[in-house]
């Protein structure tokens, strides 16, 4: 089966499922694997946004909305160059990536009759259900189950680890300039990682809040997992927000590795929250993950 993935997140599915080999195309923001993209056709481009500020990435999301413009360009031809049998997409978030409405034009224009697998998980059981959806399109749903089986396992341990000790409170910021709580699936891991998280959206999408609405709660421990951003990136806006929680404990996390992809790193997520949560009975996360800034 020659599978298109228009997600980083499915592309990280389709590798644990074992089937790196059958993918052809994938967006030029599938960086994980690092062969991922090296290896295959990028049919998905978007706007470089390296060089500017959060603010500046808000106004410009913010303005292609409004004028129901585009975040991200389909290269139509290299995509029926490539005879998809499976195309895998999504329909949560228009910021995230192309929705699947665009591909189904797309490929009728085109004439082409690869089907479209739209993943859409709110919550982190949705997210596990996403990997037997992908297991069972592509004929590997055994191969889905017992990955899925592993990552509970992991859960589990994490479980049995913070059972029965005092839940910190925990705000997520997953944008900073203008600040967003933490939502859809990102409460789920504070959760599974022994923690209660507050001024947050579990299985709805992130919203616009004030730096108020985020410190009300009083959270012991404050996480920045800004989306589209690895470590370093979320250590420099996590620095930038201190002076808003000057009783909490600070912490940067890998948005894109281990927070806001709806992935199988999300479990690495849990682990490393409960990391920072519970640090004498979780193992230490690793040091290109995490960093406490205050």
């Amino acid at each position: 089966m020659r599978l298109v993935s228009l997600l980083p997140s499915a592309t990280e599915i389709v590798y644990a499922l074992g089937l790196g080999d059958d993918l052809v195309g994938v967006t030029f923001e599938c960086d994980e694997p690092a062969a991922a993209r090296s290896a295959n056709t990028v049919v998905v481009g978007g706007r470089d946004t390296r060089d500017m500020t959060p603010g500046q990435i808000d106004d410009y999301v913010r303005t292609q909305l409004a004028v129901g413009g585009d975040l991200y360009t389909l290269h139509a031809d290299a995509l029926a160059g490539l005879a998809p049998d499976l195309i895998l997409t999504q329909d949560l978030c228009r910021v995230c990536a192309l929705p699947s409405g665009h591909v189904d034009d797309a490929l009728t224009h085109l004439g082409c009759r690869a089907d479209v697998l739209s993943l859409d998980p709110h919550t982190l059981a949705d997210v596990l259900g996403t990997f037997v959806e992908v297991g069972a399109a592509t004929g590997v749903r055994d191969r889905a189950l017992d990955l899925v089986a592993d990552l509970k396992a992991r859960l589990g341990r994490v479980e049995t680890a913070v059972a029965g000790r005092p839940r910190p409170k925990v705000a997520v910021v997953e944008w900073v300039d203008p600040p967003f709580t933490g939502g859809h699936w990102v409460p789920d891991l504070v959760t599974a990682a022994g923690g209660e998280p507050v001024a947050a959206r579990p299985g709805k999408r992130s919203v616009q809040v004030s730096w108020a609405e985020l410190a009300a709660p009083g959270p012991d421990v404050v996480l920045v997992t800004p989306c589209g951003y690895h470590l370093a990136g979320a250590v420099r806006q996590a620095e930038s927000v201190r002076s808003h929680f000057p009783g909490a404990q600070v912490w940067a996390i890998d948005g894109d590795g281990l927070v806001v992809r709806p992935g199988p790193r999300l479990v690495d997520g849990v682990e490393a929250i409960a990391a920072i949560l519970h640090p004498d009975v979780v193992p230490a996360a690793r040091p290109e993950t995490i960093r406490r800034v205050q």
